[in-house]
């Protein structure tokens, strides 16, 4: 919990923070920031070490991070998510064996029309791009 996880940070346990799962499974819904009394942005705490693990090379296992990047880099690239490139790339990095148990649900999903096999791209993408692009920039500059 955050709760256990900032405990640890007043502990010193720096590379058990760093390990540690708790900020992999933060979805940034924001209720626990709401629930606060101190008011405290946990999401972004939980955004800045998952940041700091996977610069550090910290965090153990890469399924969380990858995924994460994956997410990142479709939203950068095509302004949305593109669920089966994600799902296939997440699936062929860690669990090539699963890919072909998900294969019957991937073309139920197709044969439906729920399941796009080539990404689109948002409209006049290039502006969501300068917004992430200035974000970048401020994080760095606030880092």
């Amino acid at each position: 919990t955050p709760r256990q996880l900032f405990a640890m940070i007043r502990a010193d346990m720096v590379s058990e923070v760093m390990t540690s799962n708790t900020p992999w499974y933060c979805v940034s819904c924001y209720f626990c920031m709401v629930r606060c009394p101190q008011e405290i942005h946990i999401p972004d705490i939980m955004y800045a070490l998952k940041g700091m693990a996977i610069e550090a090379n910290l965090y153990k296992e890469r399924v969380a991070p990858d995924l994460a990047d994956s997410f990142v880099g479709y939203v950068e690239n095509y302004g949305r998510s593109f669920e089966f490139g994600l799902a296939t790339r997440h699936y062929l990095r860690h669990q090539p064996l699963k890919l072909l148990g998900k294969a019957q649900m991937g073309l139920g999903m197709l044969t439906k029309d729920r399941l796009e096999l080539i990404p689109t791209r948002i409209e006049e993408i290039d502006q969501l791009q300068a917004i992430l692009q200035r974000a970048k920039e401020i994080e760095e500059a606030v880092l």
